[in-house]
């Protein structure tokens, strides 16, 4: 835009040079104009005067009375004389009113070429502003094409940018939500971790325990059930009671169990050996099933 700005503008100011050029032409014009005019005037006066002069004009002759005049032969000698000098006054006035007009008319001639150049110059200008127009009109109609197209760009930026901030939003609070319920996690898990430590602690405690009562069973005399028949001492019928203790049905008598291995059964007299059946469970989450045999010579009983 700013080199056509510059270029109508040099264009502008050519065409006010040779408006200018024009109008001065145009004032020499009617200048030699006028002064042809004055000068056909002058002349024509001039030649006015002189015919008028010829005409009022006096001879004196001297005359020879002394010889016969032939005044015919004197009047045609005068006349032809003053013939001859108007001729030759017209002659030089009509080459001199010619050389003039002629120089006039070669000047006028080299004005109007120029006057003539000088308008084809103006409507080659004119063409030249009209195109530097329609070009000036496509500018601008393409910079308004683009100042739409920008703004357009512009909004779809700042809606793809608002967007962009709430998917961002969304994913940043998928992001929280996802941290805490990492951290939910980790802690149930580090709960869990230290209920599984508790329990293998505990486990391990009812373990020693366990083999601990063993131990001192077997140092006692006592009867350890571990899946195979036992007796001790007598066995009396009458003392055949059934009772449920920690789990385990026992005859006779009382039936001790224990988290392990091994059951201890002791029956009064008579033991039976305790093999898991129903079950029982401790606080470890761990379960186990018993059986209790009561087994003599003549009866035996399965509970």
């Amino acid at each position: 835009p700013e080199k056509f700005s510059h270029r109508i503008s040099d264009s502008l100011q050519d065409v006010d040079c040779a408006y200018m050029n024009k109008a001065e032409l145009e004032v020499k014009v009617e200048s030699l104009i006028d002064e042809i005019t004055f000068l056909r005037r002058m002349y024509e006066e001039e030649i006015a005067y002189l015919q008028a002069s010829i005409l009022d004009t006096s001879v004196i002759v001297q005359m020879d009375n002394s010889r016969g005049l032939n005044m015919d032969d004197i009047i045609a000698d005068v006349k032809a004389q003053y013939e001859d000098i108007a001729n030759r006054s017209r002659a030089e006035a009509e080459s001199w009113y010619q050389c003039k007009y002629e120089e006039l008319k070669v000047t006028a001639s080299k004005h109007c070429d120029n006057l003539h150049s000088t308008r084809n110059e103006i409507m080659e200008l004119n063409r030249v502003i009209q195109r530097l127009h329609g070009e000036l009109e496509n500018v601008k109609a393409q910079r308004c094409k683009l100042e739409g197209a920008i703004a357009e760009a512009e909004e779809q930026g700042e809606m793809a940018l608002k967007d962009a901030k709430c998917k961002l939003a969304d994913l940043e609070a998928a992001l929280t939500k996802a941290k805490q319920d990492l951290t939910c996690q980790l802690r149930e898990y580090q709960e869990l971790m230290n209920v599984k430590l508790a329990l293998d602690i505990e486990i391990a405690t009812y373990r020693k325990l366990l083999e601990g009562e063993e131990t001192v069973c077997r140092s006692q005399g006592g009867v350890v059930c571990d899946g195979s028949p036992c007796f001790g001492g007598s066995y009396s019928s009458s003392s055949r009671t059934l009772l449920k203790t920690g789990g385990v049905l026992s005859s006779g008598g009382m039936c001790d169990a224990r988290i392990g291995r091994s059951i201890v059964a002791n029956l009064g007299d008579v033991c039976a050996p305790c093999v898991p059946t129903g079950g029982y469970s401790t606080s470890s989450g761990r379960s186990s099933k018993v059986k209790c045999v009561s087994t003599t010579s003549s009866y035996r009983t399965k509970y």
